[in-house]
């Protein structure tokens, strides 16, 4: 058996007692949780899948520890300009144990008259859903100032992207020492391509302000 589920933005294939690396998690070591964002479940040939998420399906996991991931070298060059820029980016990622495939209430695939309406029963889940998303995905924001945004009650990207620029800074302000420099003038912007699943154009963008550095 094997699932394909949403963690922290990214869709993994998972099986029982498998190990895998995902984004930073908020979640502390050794914690047991789940994550209810199922996409498709293959139980020995027989394949549910949803729309777009299984309703009642959960994938139940312990989280192993927290880590950097391997250092990653990015070189640009531009020929006959007398550009080029090095970087190096070490993501910060949580490695998970998959302890159970939750398939109670899991329903095969609806007709297609029934799936126009799946969009408005999932709506309420997406939200709540909303409480595991990695801030630190947003360029400039690292595991430290993302536990300060979730202290003030910005817990997910769109909280992120409905709070204002003025309203980040206050709070970047109050913590002072070297957070207090920080620019929070693109992270509503950014976060919001993230609530929109717009992940490939975020990277882009990140990229190019990394370049007007």
């Amino acid at each position: 058996m094997y699932a394909i589920v949403e963690i922290a933005g990214h869709q993994y294939k998972v099986q029982k007692d498998q190990q895998i690396f995902v984004n930073r998690l908020q979640d502390a070591e050794g914690a047991k949780i789940q994550f209810d964002r199922v996409l498709l479940i293959d139980d020995n040939g027989k394949v549910t899948v949803g729309a777009p998420a299984i309703d009642g399906a959960a994938i139940s996991a312990s989280v192993l520890k927290h880590l950097k991931g391997d250092k990653v070298i990015i070189f640009k060059k531009k020929r006959r300009k007398g550009y080029q820029k090095k970087n190096g980016f070490r993501a910060y990622l949580s490695e998970i144990k998959i302890d159970s495939i939750i398939t109670s209430g899991a329903k095969a695939a609806a007709p297609k008259a029934a799936k126009a309406e799946a969009p408005k029963a999932e709506a309420p889940k997406a939200a709540k859903s909303a409480k595991g998303d990695d801030l630190t995905i947003v360029e400039g924001i690292g595991p430290k100032i993302a536990e300060l945004f979730i202290s003030k009650g910005i817990v997910s990207y769109n909280d992120l992207a409905n709070a204002s620029v003025e309203q980040l800074k206050a709070i970047l302000e109050e913590a002072g020492g070297v957070i207090k420099s920080k620019n929070p003038a693109t992270w509503p912007a950014q976060a919001k391509m993230a609530a929109e699943g717009n992940f490939a154009e975020l990277k882009k963008w990140q990229e190019e302000l990394k370049d007007g550095q």
